[in-house]
């Protein structure tokens, strides 16, 4: 019966990480993660606490001293969709890492605790 109807599709097994579709949106999620952790980083920079010196408090120049909430309520955005991509990206890759020759991913991982553990010191902080 076998003989009669080979199988005529693609083994996957045997077609390269790079031509496979759900490698090539884990690894596009992974990209936009990124993107989204430095445009985190950029927000933060401007929503922190001005650093005020000592020449500055002596010449009596003002500067803010606490987080500006505007700007945080995106960086905990941001942070939180950062999070949450990451931990989609880890599940997805959890399903089609079978391969000897897959990798471990441990960028996403280091994405992961680092934006975890930014966004509980923000919340903790505000």
């Amino acid at each position: 019966m076998s003989d009669q109807y080979p199988w005529q599709g693609e083994n996957r097994r045997k077609t390269p990480r790079s031509h496979d579709k759900f490698y090539q949106i884990v690894l596009g999620l992974n990209i936009v993660a990124w993107v989204i952790f430095v445009a985190s980083l950029i927000v933060f920079h401007y929503a922190r606490p001005e650093l005020i010196s000592g020449v500055q408090e002596y010449w009596g120049v003002n500067g803010r001293q606490d987080w500006s909430m505007s700007l945080s309520i995106y960086l905990i955005i941001l942070l939180c969709l950062c999070t949450c991509m990451s931990l989609f990206v880890l599940i997805m890759r959890r399903f089609r890492t079978r391969r000897r020759n897959d990798y471990f991913g441990i960028n996403v991982i280091i994405l992961l605790a680092i934006s975890v553990v930014v966004l509980v010191w923000i919340v903790s902080d505000i």
